[in-house]
């Protein structure tokens, strides 16, 4: 992209970042598998620390495979940050007695708020089968969390439907399920067109569901696989946006300026139509998200003035 266009971007991202009142924000990371993963997670949590998130939330893999790193993880940050963890938890491939065993175990270190999700089968499983002896549903594991402790817990919702689900009826009913259950809040599924969101809110109200939900925003570090992760869930990908990040491959600049405007005018369009609270997928890459959440208002904390010794 010529430099003239480099230009462009920033003054349309300039233009984006007009004075609001800062939202609420929470993020998302993923367990780290590897030395140097683990390392970019940890600079990536203590850049966004400073914003003051409501709460941050450690993923599962599919199957239950990071079921170690992800107690490994949110532990560490409840033991060694100021943030609120949360931890994913799902139905896959464990019984009862499995998932039972592990929410007993992030109580007892501290953690109170886990995100319980049906979840994902491992790649060469065709279609998800609940395990025979297990919860069958996200409903049935948010029922037998709140058996277990008074967890604080948020669920999954689908602007533009679950893949799996027959209608979207079917898919508010199975949200209001996992709600009356004794669900807090419901975080979506990443989209790209705000007005599939504010479609779907109506649709939750006319529904009888008046939880938050809290829409998922996902900052697009690399326009390829944000287009095979919309695939995969069945997330529209604008044309419009193709037509951003045409050219940018080579240009990591450019393009994480196109990034950070797109995400920014998402969520000031949304904020105009009253909503409070943003939720970021940040693939464990703090920069994008610290600089969205700029855009949006947040500034770090101000440190506490020291404490004044008492006289004699």
């Amino acid at each position: 992209m010529t430099r003239d266009a480099s230009l462009e971007a920033r003054r349309a991202l300039l233009v984006a970042v007009k004075p609001i009142t800062a939202p609420n924000v929470s993020f998302e990371f993923f367990p780290p598998s590897t030395p140097k993963m683990e390392e970019s997670l940890w600079r990536s949590i203590r850049r966004l620390e400073a914003l003051s998130p409501r709460f941050v939330s450690v993923t599962y893999g599919a199957g239950g495979t990071t079921r170690d790193r992800t107690h490994a993880a949110v532990t560490r940050i409840r033991q060694e940050t100021s943030l609120e963890p949360a931890a994913h938890l799902t139905c896959v491939g464990a019984s009862r007695d499995e998932v039972d065993a592990v929410a007993r175990q992030y109580w007892n270190a501290g953690i109170r708020h886990i995100v319980a999700l049906r979840g994902d089968p491992p790649d060469d499983v065709l279609g998800y089968q609940p395990h025979p002896q297990g919860y069958d549903r996200a409903a049935s594991l948010v029922a037998g969390l709140k058996r277990i402790a008074d967890f604080e817990i948020s669920v999954a919702a689908y602007p533009e439907i679950h893949p799996d689900s027959a209608s979207g009826e079917a898919d508010l009913d199975n949200l209001k399920r996992k709600l009356d259950a004794g669900a807090t809040r419901a975080i979506t599924q990443f989209f790209f067109d705000h007005e599939s969101y504010l479609r779907f809110l109506d649709r939750a109200d006319a529904a009888g569901i008046d939880a938050p939900i809290v829409p998922g925003i996902l900052p697009i570090t690399n326009f390829a696989r944000a287009t095979s992760f919309a695939e995969k869930c069945g997330a529209t990908m604008p044309r419009w946006m193709a037509n951003l990040f045409d050219g940018l491959d080579e240009d990591a600049e450019t393009r994480s300026l196109v990034a950070a405007m797109v995400a920014a005018d998402q969520c000031r369009r949304l904020i105009e139509h009253g909503v409070r609270d943003f939720h970021f997928y940040t693939l464990n890459r703090a920069e994008l998200t610290y600089a969205i959440c700029r855009a949006l208002g947040l500034k770090e904390a101000e440190p506490a003035p020291p404490a004044v010794k008492a006289a004699g």
